[in-house]
């Protein structure tokens, strides 16, 4: 049992990470701050929340400061569940309504160009309807 909370909570943290950067953010940050701030201000930690999220925009690539605040918000989401065992429920709920439908989708190809990359490099975001295939005589 023990595993699996240490699992929820670090995919807890790296999903929440991985969707401050999208137009869900502004209602998962009400859900997440009512869910880490039981007891305590709503507005207060949804400030805090807020902070994370600017810090990680901020960091853009550097995947350091983004590791950082993962880290930061994983340790809010272990003591909450420390507290309450009863919120990895509520943790649960919230992941699998904010990630409904992303589960499934397969990246076949990211290209990255501009110099050599020395770190990870994520993407975040909705794939459009504007993908524009390879024209020429490489093209597969």
């Amino acid at each position: 049992m023990e595993a699996e909370i240490a699992q929820l909570v670090t995919s807890g943290a790296t999903t929440v990470v991985g969707l401050m950067a999208t137009e869900a953010w502004t209602q998962l940050r009400s859900r997440l701050a009512g869910l880490l701030g039981r007891g305590r201000d709503a507005e207060e930690v949804s400030a805090e929340l807020e902070e994370i999220r600017v810090e990680v925009v901020r960091a853009g690539g550097d995947t350091e400061l983004i590791d950082d605040q993962t880290a930061e918000l994983r340790n809010r989401i272990r003591r909450t569940l420390r507290e309450d065992p009863q919120a990895a429920v509520e943790l649960r709920s919230i992941l699998v309504e904010f990630t409904r439908g992303t589960t499934n989708i397969t990246v076949y190809n990211n290209t990255i160009t501009g110099g050599t990359h020395h770190g990870s490099v994520f993407q975040v975001g909705r794939l459009g309807r504007n993908y524009q295939a390879p024209s020429g005589p490489d093209a597969t």
